[in-house]
């Protein structure tokens, strides 16, 4: 081993050792709590033995009314984002709880889908998809009168604009577009007023290009000191790009689709905004990523479980193996470890309370916890998604929990998707 590598281990099994030493101690007693030792015995009863990802319909049900009832004095409407909820099944029951008739999508193999499963919903797209995709989309969907087959295009820039003008006219298919403007998170989009006229100016000498209205995602605002003022300045960015919209083109502004915010934001239009529309997915489901005070209402619906399948006692690393016990006398939170299955995706462990990711056993390998922490093999380790998209795909059909009992499957969309 060069002297290289062997620096790099010490350092790491330095930083390990501080994090054992430092760690706060959680005083975890018991297992799981009446919840998911409910949701255990239901795996149990189902005989599911195997990874899997669990949907609390009830949960559901509920965030789906909170939602519902937070946006009723707004007159907001409601775009529902697929790519959060990649299940034709739960999309549905979120459609469905909603009333919801637009979806947004974000990439050609859900757009796909969502022709054949939802051909009447109005979609818009999430980002600006490469003039290849929407091309092809294009040429698959030929004369296909859904609804659903002619979506919003997002637009970013003039370039983009130009390109889809082309589709347009090599395919004589009218297209629509949605311009997307910088509203303070600068991942993209139109970054200014000149930027939007100069779009709108080269949308009207393209006969076949309508151009729908605004986007403006506003995700960066809960990352301000002061929220209140970022969102009132993103509302200011809005109003002057929809000032910019309506004077080139015309008509009632309510004509057209002005798209904002997402979980994170979405409560702060409630009160008042530009858009005529908020997107949201995942508030839905409430993966970790979204414990926002403003959602304080919604309850977490999605968890992964995990079986498992090693205990080690005491937790023993390679080339360490004479202090073993001594790792659990420096912190008692690290007195035996646990292998689960594996495929937790990005994930935190939140039942039976007091596991965590041991920091000496390579990168999320071993759970470690005290010996008052009641988990054996066999027994279910529930983690909690940190996002849905991507993570909802790992773990096949959807397991569908509710009244104490796994009572339904729902297949999920195309990997891909």
């Amino acid at each position: 081993m060069s002297f290289k590598r062997r620096s790099n281990r010490a350092r790491r099994i330095a930083g390990g050792v501080w994090a054992l030493a430092t760690r706060p101690r959680s005083r975890a007693e018991g297992g799981h709590d009446a919840y998911f030792a409910s949701l255990q015995a239901a795996l149990a009863q189902a005989g599911v033995a195997e990874p899997a990802l669990v949907i609390d319909r009830a949960r559901l049900r509920e965030n789906v009314a909170a939602v519902r009832k937070a946006l009723s004095p707004s007159g907001l409407a409601l775009r529902v984002v697929s790519k959060s909820l990649q299940s034709p099944a739960l999309l549905d029951a979120v459609l469905a709880g909603t009333g919801a008739e637009r979806l947004m999508t974000f990439n050609g193999v859900m757009l796909d889908e969502i022709v054949r499963v939802h051909p009447e919903l109005d979609v818009l797209l999430g980002r600006p998809l490469p003039a290849g995709q929407v091309g092809a989309f294009v040429q698959r969907q030929g004369n296909n009168s859904a609804r659903a087959a002619r979506p919003q295009w997002l637009v970013d820039s003039p370039a983009r604009l130009a390109q889809y003008a082309e589709i347009a006219r090599d395919r004589a298919q009218a297209m629509r577009v949605n311009l997307e403007i910088d509203v303070g998170l600068h991942r993209g989009g139109l970054p200014d007023l000149q930027a939007l006229a100069e779009t709108l100016d080269l949308a009207a000498a393209n006969p076949l290009i309508e151009v729908t209205g605004l986007m403006g995602y506003d995700a960066h605002v809960p990352g301000f000191a002061e929220p209140k003022a970022e969102m009132a300045r993103v509302q200011a960015r809005y109003r002057a790009a929809k000032a910019v919209l309506t004077a080139r083109l015309g008509g009632d502004p309510s004509r057209f689709t002005l798209n904002a915010a997402g979980s994170p934001t979405f409560m702060a239009h409630v009160k008042g905004s530009e858009a005529n529309e908020v997107s949201i997915g995942s508030a839905f489901v409430k993966p970790a990523n979204y414990d926002y005070g403003a959602l304080h209402a919604l309850k977490p619906a999605a968890f992964i479980a995990q079986p498992v399948l090693k205990v080690m006692d005491p937790p023993t690393i390679p080339g360490l193996e004479r202090y073993a016990s001594t790792f659990g006398r420096l912190n008692p939170d690290a007195q035996r470890g646990y292998f689960v299955y594996g495929g937790y995706g990005d994930a935190e462990p939140v039942s039976p309370p007091g596991l965590s990711w041991h920091p000496l056993f390579g990168s999320r390998s071993m759970l470690m916890a005290s010996r008052k922490v009641a988990l054996e093999k066999d027994d279910t380790v529930f983690f909690r998604p940190r996002e849905s998209e991507g993570v909802f795909l790992q773990y096949g059909d959807l397991l569908v929990f509710d009244n104490g009992a796994i009572v339904d499957r729902w297949p999920t969309f195309a990997v891909a998707a």
